[in-house]
């Protein structure tokens, strides 16, 4: 019996970076892990040690109906190529519902299928439906990140709500890197380059905030960035960084994190960069909704805020930075429940949703 994890882009984003957790537990527990990803690119699912590796083409577009083409003729190609290796007694894993032709591929061979659900913000609407749709359709058993999206986009297969976690060499790593004494002035966020994701409003709080200091880092390239914020004047105390492998530094340097994802256009469904912050005993802000907001507690290890509602926003932060004494407790407060989303729990999770313990 082996595991075929399917995962459509390869980068250094959210979900492949749990697919990597998930898959280096399962070689370390014994099991033969064979990922399939799309050829050509870097990311996490690269060079895991024990992991066999299948490639198929996909060619990420800007414009949406490219990429819908894409989609579509990348998911048949995955099954032609997969269609004469993977056996019945194998186990699907599809990591999001974009590699649907792997749910297909496993409905065909009478495999037990496990789709992983990262996402529920999707556009447009048709798209949506059709992938969810698919993976009702064709999977054995659900895996979800939150509670939220397991309320959210429900299915009718048996599910199980397994929460992401923090790999032990980070943690590790955290912990021997944490702050003695914080500078109660750095402002860092992690995310995508999309609008959705708040970065303009990121950019209004370094204009509100001359007193601080702010970084964004986006998984995106040097001249991606260039043309986003193309004929905008940004302030001087804010630096942005293109795609990073490694984002300790990034941690080490911060005093709070934020997450300012809106939520008419982008609901956080987890937020891996929340217990990262955790870690490293960082207080975080984040949107009120989602299963990001599972991860805080207000005024206990953060805030949660509407980040169309700057001045609020900017407020809070204010009030976690200036205020000495509260930002201690929440220090102390994030470094206990980040204990919550160890490794080791994660993999038994997963091994037990395989029914292989």
């Amino acid at each position: 019996m082996k595991i075929y994890a399917f995962h459509l882009l390869n980068d250094y984003s959210g979900s492949p970076k749990v697919l990597r957790q998930l898959a280096k537990g399962w070689i370390q527990n014994g099991l033969e892990c064979h990922i399939v990803t799309c050829g050509g690119r870097e990311g996490f699912l690269s060079e895991i040690e024990g992991a066999t590796y299948h490639h198929y083409w996909y060619k990420f577009a800007q414009n949406p109906l490219l990429r819908l083409i894409f989609l579509m003729c990348s998911q048949l190609l995955l099954i032609i190529k997969m269609f004469a290796i993977v056996k019945k007694n194998d186990v699907i894993y599809v990591n999001t519902v974009l590699p649907f032709g792997a749910g297909i591929l496993g409905k065909i061979k009478g495999c037990k299928v496990i789709y992983h659900i990262h996402e529920t913000s999707m556009k447009p609407w048709i798209l949506k439906k059709f992938l969810f749709g698919m993976a009702d359709f064709t999977a054995t058993e659900v895996v979800y990140v939150s509670q939220y999206l397991a309320d959210q986009e429900a299915m009718k297969r048996p599910s199980h709500v397994v929460y992401n976690a923090l790999e032990s060499s980070f943690l590790n790593t955290a912990v021997a890197n944490r702050k003695t004494l914080p500078d109660y002035k750095n402002v860092l966020m992690i995310c995508s380059l999309k609008a959705y994701k708040g970065v303009n409003e990121f950019v209004q709080l370094a204009n509100k905030h001359a007193e601080y200091n702010f970084r964004l880092v986006v998984n995106a390239s040097v001249s991606d960035i260039d043309q986003y914020f193309s004929g905008q004047n940004l302030p001087a105390n804010i630096t942005i960084f293109p795609t990073q492998k490694d984002v300790h530094q990034q941690y080490q340097w911060a005093d709070v994190v934020l997450n300012l994802s809106r939520p008419d256009a982008w609901v956080e469904t987890f937020g891996l960069t929340v217990i990262e912050a955790m870690a490293y005993g960082i207080p975080v802000i984040v949107p009120p909704v989602g299963g990001i907001a599972e991860l805080v507690e207000n005024g206990i290890n953060g805030y949660k805020a509407d980040s169309r509602n700057v001045n609020h926003v900017s407020h809070l932060l204010k009030e976690i930075l200036d205020e000495n004494a509260l930002y201690n407790y929440m220090q102390l407060q994030a470094i206990k429940l980040v204990k919550k989303y160890d490794e080791d729990g994660f993999v038994k999770q997963s091994m037990d949703v395989l029914n292989l313990n």
